[in-house]
């Protein structure tokens, strides 16, 4: 049996873009996620306050957490789709490594 990949793959044109959007949003996620820690740190009471529908700070700041790193990934994925689509129809070439 013969395991090579599905799909040959050469050079990504938009490897660049991916790299720096990728890059701004995982710094945009780790502030959110240092502002996590840090409240635990410096003011773990207040983790303990009910804030939202009888969930305290902990719960919510952690679900929050969690549906933005699902975001960033929706936003990740539709971006480089729209430049990958976008060098392909204008046959950009943008190889920056």
């Amino acid at each position: 049996m013969l395991h090579e990949p599905a799909v040959q793959s050469g050079k990504d044109p938009a490897f660049a873009y991916k790299r720096k959007l990728g890059a701004r949003m995982f710094i945009a996620y780790a502030l959110f996620y240092a502002g996590f820690v840090a409240l635990n740190l410096i003011r773990p009471m207040w983790m303990e306050k009910t804030i939202l529908a009888g969930l305290n700070l902990a719960v919510v700041y952690g679900f929050g957490l969690i549906i933005v790193a699902l975001i960033l990934a929706l936003i990740y994925s539709r971006a480089c789709g729209r430049r990958e689509a976008s060098m392909k129809a204008g046959g950009m070439k943008e190889v920056k490594r």
